[in-house]
Parts: C-alpha cells; structure tokens; sequence
C-alpha cells in the first residue's frame, strides 16, 4: 500500500544539465542570444566608427556589419576638430565631484534614518524615495530659475550642484537598506565601549558597509555620466558641455549626421563607465547578494 519514498543526491536538481542537448536549449542558446543583444550595439559603434563616408551609405558594394577599408579620419575628426576632449574632462570632473558630494549626504542620511531610530524615521526614508521618482522633466525648471538667479548658469556648478537633487535620494535609499542589514549589536558595544556616533560611523559601519558604498557610487557615477537634461538646460558654450550633450549637438550640423564621429564619440564615452564596472565588480556583486551577517 505505502511505497517507501526513495531519497535523491543533492546534485540531482541539476540533472537536466548533463544532457548535451538539453544544456545547449536551456543554457547555451539564452546565453549566446542575451550577450548578442547586449553586446551588438558597442560591436555597431566600433564598426561604424572606422568607416568611411563611402562606406556608410552605399550598401550596395559594402556591408554594414563589418569594416572593409578602415579608417581613422572620425576619430581624428572627434578628437582634433571638436572640443570632445574638453568635454570628456568636464564629464568626469562633473561625475566624480557630484558621486562624492552624493555619497557624503546619502550615508549621513541613511545612518540617521537606520540607526538612530527616532520618530518618523520610516516616513522619511519613503519621503526620500518618492523623491527619487519626481521625474528630471519637472525639476529642471524650477532648477534654472535658480541657477540664473545664483549667477550658475553655463559653468560646471550648475551641474555639480543640481546632479545631487537625484543622486541623494537613490544612493540614501540604497545604502538605507544595506545599513539596515549591519547587525545593531556592533553599534550598541561600540557605544557601551565610549564611541561616539561620528566615530561609530566612520571606524564601524563604513568599513562594513563598502560594497554598498561602491554598489550606490557606481549607480550615481553612471547617472551623472549619462545625463542630458540638466546638461542640455544649464550649459551653452561648447567649452563647457558634456560628453551626452556636446556629441548630439555639436556633431550633428543642421540635417547632416556625422555617423562616424558620433559613433566614435559614443563609444569613447562608454568606455570610462565599462572600465569602472570591471575593476569593482566584485563589491558591486556583494553588495547585491547581501550584507554583514550575524
């Protein structure tokens, strides 16, 4: 009447995988076909990028997936006859001063919200988040006003000081819920021991919390790298103009595209942020997986 249910080795969830043909369906092809779509479009930029004008519109005698005489004359054209260089440098002073500025807000505010535990702490940290979803399109307008008023408008402040109204808020939320994860033990011997907040939170909890750090400094260098509302609105010379910005405008003369160079252009500006996710990726990973544990 009662069979005896027979135990099965820890492994054999994964059984399905050891069929060649089933690990190529389930496996093998998702794979090829998820690095096809999320690596086609740098490959189009760099072909694209060492084409000739000839090149780019006849496909009657050229392909457009590969290169068939290479050329340097867009990248040469992007670096030597527009002010790309400078905007690449502004781009980065912009998104380091403003990540940084961000950050030091966003752990003061999340090490409030998360440890002090004071009245209304929750309603503030959801207040934050809403915060973060009022969209760019309905706070740059009241932000210009202020930016003429202050005498900001068309230099680097403008963006430095305007980029932190988003950046706060999505690194506070971030690090809110990684600091949540940081058992309260270690605060509450600290301060048996004489700590004091401040140094609670630099020698404790900082060090403990650097893949969410890294995790929300990446996030809001990403963001502040790509804008292009803000940077739109605030900025007219072209000395002063972002990568996002300067690449549309400047290289694009009335209806005349210049694919080459803006292709070259976008795919030099992509390149600090690739390098940036490849050397903390690890923290970026266990900031995602999870936190201290008890």
């Amino acid at each position: 009447m009662f069979r005896k249910k027979t135990e099965t080795p820890a492994g054999d969830g994964m059984d399905y995988l050891e069929s060649i043909p089933r690990r190529v369906v389930t496996l093998w092809i998702p794979l090829i076909l998820f690095l096809f779509v999320l690596l086609f479009p740098f490959y189009w930029m760099g072909v694209t990028s060492f084409k000739s004008n000839e090149e780019l519109y006849n496909f009657n005698d050229f392909s457009p997936f590969w290169v068939a005489h290479p050329t340097l004359d867009n990248i040469h054209r992007l670096l030597f006859r527009t002010a790309y260089p400078e905007w690449l440098l502004n781009t980065m002073l912009v998104s380091v001063v403003s990540t940084f500025l961000s950050l030091f807000c966003a752990v003061c505010a999340a090490y409030a919200i998360e440890r002090l535990r004071f009245k209304g702490a929750r309603y503030v940290g959801l207040a934050i988040f809403l915060a973060y979803l009022v969209p760019p399109s309905i706070l740059f307008i009241p932000l210009a006003s202020m930016v003429y008023a202050y005498g900001l408008f068309d230099t680097k402040w403008a963006l430095i000081l305007t980029y932190p109204t988003f950046l706060i808020p999505f690194c506070t939320w971030l690090l809110m819920g990684y600091f949540r994860s940081i058992p309260y033990e270690l605060e509450e011997c600290a301060l048996i021991d004489g700590a004091t907040r401040l140094q609670i939170l630099v020698k404790i909890l900082l060090p403990l919390a650097v893949p969410g750090l890294i995790s929300a400094g990446i996030f809001a260098f990403t963001l502040s790298w790509n804008e292009f509302i803000y940077a739109l609105t605030f900025i007219q010379s072209s000395e002063q103009k972002t990568v996002p910005v300067g690449v549309v405008t400047e290289l694009v003369e009335g209806d005349v595209y210049h694919w080459g160079s803006l292709m070259a252009g976008a795919l030099l500006g992509s390149l600090p942020v690739a390098i940036l996710y490849s050397f903390f990726v690890e923290h970026y990973v266990a900031s995602m997986t999870g936190a201290v544990k008890e």
